[in-house]
């Protein structure tokens, strides 16, 4: 029988039906009075001098309320580094940089006036590939940042070079991975209105609603109490909608200058120009073992292929750092990530955030060395597994650790020992993964307030900082909330969207939300029950550590008959205390440490671990590679909603799969070539092997209810899983991705080549 009664129910989303009918309200079903539309002009060349603009046409038609370019609006940079404005005024440095805006009556008469707009260009040098860049005399992307390098992130702990000479075996390989977009079915939009006052509303798709506010408020010259974010119904973002972009200020541009509400709406083709991808990195790899699989030596280097800003995703090499250094027991580690310009689209947080492209190495990587030392990769990947209590070279405490069951989980699901290692072109793999559970700390809080308020009638209100971003935050904070207070579930409601009402928050990121808001809600919910229990102690005439509470009331302990419903006991504080309600707030920081790029120290509270096991058929005739299913185990803390774990663990998968398997945002000369949902291909519903969810509960002891985060964990491994079945199916090792039919034909090929020649072969490195 449970411990709980809330806890560990299987909950449907509690906003599933308004989305699955229609009736939940999204940016774009918005509709302000004297509302206009507006629409960017961007740059069709990646990197170019603007020698002269004239909007004088686009002004002159009619139904254009506004025309704006770079001398119409402040020119603050912002991102890391400001490196980015948000129109540009001296040159652009990629394709689709926005150079003019117009706001008109409607969208036709918006786009219509952007090919009024004449620009002269005087086209500049360009690089596209992150090792040229770095080359002496390659062209500057941004003249201040010498060899095209953005910044570094540095990490050496031990002696690596010694244990590589002292090691048994040592494997060295270079992976490549790819541009993706996140493809949210919610395009990219804003929304912006100001009132007589001056006072700016801004509704917006956004995790960052508070850091959002800064960035405005700072760029446009506004003071921070003037500015008002509203977050509607998100349709998807999966990271994407993380940053504060160029068209968010051009919106708002647009509005101060008409003087009446602007939204900007990307196309689906602006999604793919304009929205921020993951970065393609390549990784050069380093390992070294004792010959009965113990791990000594990690060393790698990473190069980012930046684009050409620093957005969010210039900081993706903090989770790939985090994986080399933690995944796994390897006392001796070197870690060097350089962020490169390139004139390319710029990358921002997708699921993962770095660390899918790191797995993808380390895990490839421990099957080349499992092979190598003639051990079977599970046993390399048990013998070296993280446990409870490790402190790795990095300073990362590990408190709760499930790696180890999850890789017995999927490998008895697959089939492990029935399936692997018996060729015929069918093979399984396996491939893990260490994410943050807990939040990252980098910004000075990490933390998340949260207020919970009883009224008279027995309602509860909990108001939370932290963003729903249709991951189901909001089901699980009301679980949290009804179970600490014992109330029942349809009594709580959730308000998270505006930043005039909710708490501060530093924003949905790094796996946080139900850790770190569960934490707030948790306790500001022991003081709100603290208060109902003293209202309710002098009309049940008992003292109140004699009190229980379930189904939203309050019973004296040992006597069901003695009760009060919570609305009882509200209204009775209220006629007490003279009109106060019941109202309790907490603001929970976690015990972390502020990121940097060269660090030792603990940026999450907790961590979370996963395995995933694929099992592929592969075509000798064609390459083409069938994922018949995949095993995917995380270790979650305790399962506060086992549906929407379920669902979170279903989702991530399928991103993994398209990852590994048939998506790519293809960039030649700097051009995307594949702008639409047909050409870039992303997995549907019957591309998608069946997928078999598993849950494992550790209870951290830190977390809400033992509880961690673990919503972006399930991308993370499903590619090295593929990747490494793939080579037990042929033998043929892909070290880029995607793993497509051409590139396993090829690998196929070639080893059927080379082993005529009696060397060996089937590897294949792009």
């Amino acid at each position: 029988m449970s411990e709980f009664n809330v806890i560990g129910r299987r909950v449907p989303k509690q906003d599933g039906v308004a989305r699955v009918t229609g009736r939940a309200v999204y940016t774009d079903d918005i509709k302000l009075p004297q509302m206009l539309h507006g629409r960017i002009l961007r740059s069709p060349v990646p990197h170019a001098r603007i020698v002269s603009i004239d909007t004088s046409k686009a002004k002159q038609l009619a139904g254009v309320k506004a025309v704006i370019t770079a001398a119409d609006m402040p020119r603050s940079g912002f991102g890391y580094g400001k490196d980015n404005s948000p129109l540009k005024w001296e040159k652009v440095r990629c394709v689709g940089d926005e150079v003019a805006a117009v706001a008109a009556i409607d969208d036709n008469t918006a786009e219509e006036a952007l090919s009024l707009i004449q620009i002269e260009y005087e086209q500049l040098p360009a690089v596209y590939d992150p090792e040229e860049a770095q080359r002496e005399g390659a062209p500057l992307v941004h003249e201040r940042s010498k060899n095209n390098v953005s910044f570094s992130w540095t990490f050496n702990k031990g002696d690596v070079e010694g244990a590589i000479a002292e090691a048994d075996v040592v494997v060295e390989d270079r992976f490549r991975t790819q541009y993706i977009n996140a493809c949210p079915l919610e395009p990219h939009i804003c929304l912006a209105s100001f009132d007589q006052a001056g006072n700016l509303a801004v509704w917006v798709p956004i995790h960052f609603a508070f850091m959002f506010r800064k960035d405005v408020a700072e760029v446009m010259g506004m003071p921070w109490s003037k500015v008002r974010v509203i977050q509607p119904a998100i349709g998807g973002s999966f990271g994407s909608k993380i940053d504060t972009e160029p068209f968010h200020f051009i919106c708002i541009a647009l509005a101060q200058k008409t003087g009446r509400p602007v939204k900007i709406a990307f196309t689906r083709e602006e999604e793919f120009l304009a929205a921020r991808p993951r970065q393609p990195m390549i990784l050069d790899i380093r390992m070294a073992a004792k010959k009965d699989g113990t791990l000594l030596a990690r060393d790698v280097h990473i190069i980012s292929d930046n684009g050409a800003y620093n957005a969010w995703g210039s900081h993706a090499l903090f989770a790939a750092m985090m994986s080399v250094t933690s995944l796994y027991r390897v006392p001796n580690v070197r870690f060097v990530g350089d962020v490169v310009y390139t004139n390319k689209p710029y990358g921002g947080s997708v699921r993962g955030f770095g660390n899918p492209q790191a797995t993808f190495a380390i895990e490839s990587q421990m099957d080349i060395l499992a092979q190598k030392l003639g051990i079977d990769p599970l046993e390399l990947r048990l013998k070296n597994a993280n446990q409870p209590g490790d402190v790795t070279v990095q300073d990362v405490k590990i408190t709760s650790c499930g790696l180890a069951e999850s890789i017995e989980k999927v490998a008895q699901r697959i089939g492990w020992s029935e399936h692997h290692g018996k060729g015929g072109n069918r093979g399984v793999g396996v491939a893990s993964l260490i994410h943050v559970g807990g939040g990252a700390r980098i910004y000075k809080s990490d933390g998340c307030g949260a207020i919970v308020k009883i009224d008279d009638g027995g309602d509860i209100t909990v108001i939370i900082g932290s963003s729903e971003l249709g991951q189901g935050s909001e089901t699980v904070q009301a679980m949290m909330a009804a179970e600490e207070l014992g109330a029942r579930l349809e009594d709580i409601r959730v308000i998270n969207s505006d930043t005039a009402i909710k708490p501060w928050d530093v924003g949905s990121h790094a796996s946080r939300s139900t850790f770190i808001s569960g934490m707030a809600i948790k306790r500001a919910a022991e003081q709100a029950k603290k208060q109902l229990f003293e209202a309710a102690a002098q009309k049940l005439e008992a003292r109140p550590e004699d009190l229980e509470s379930l189904d939203s009331k309050i019973f004296v302990k040992g006597s069901p008959d003695r009760f009060l419903t919570f609305g009882q006991a509200a209204r009775a504080d209220l006629l007490r205390t003279g009109g106060d309600v019941i109202v309790a707030k907490y603001f929970y920081d976690p015990p972390n440490v502020e990121l940097d790029r060269g660090f030792f120290g603990n940026v999450s509270a907790t961590y979370a671990f996963g395995s995933h096991a694929a099992e592929v058929k592969v075509d000798p005739e064609t390459g083409a590679v069938d994922v018949v299913r995949i095993a995917a185990a995380h270790d979650v803390g305790r399962a506060l909603n086992p549906m929407g774990l379920e669902a979170q663990i279903e989702g991530g998968v399928a991103m993994g799969f398209g990852y590994a398997m048939t998506e790519e945002l293809q960039v030649k000369n700097g051009v995307i070539q594949n702008v639409s949902l047909l050409d870039y291909r992303v997995p549907t519903v019957q591309d998608v092997p069946a997928i078999d969810p598993i849950i494992i509960e550790t209870i951290d002891p830190i977390g809400p209810f033992g509880a961690k985060g673990m919503g972006e964990c399930s991308t993370v491994p499903t590619a090295p899983a593929i990747a490494n079945a793939i080579y037990d199916a042929t033998g043929v090792r892909i070290k880029d991705l995607p793993i497509t039919p051409e590139k396993v034909l090829r690998a196929l090929e070639e080893a059927k080549e080379t082993s005529k020649d009696g060397s060996e072969g089937g590897l294949i490195d792009e």
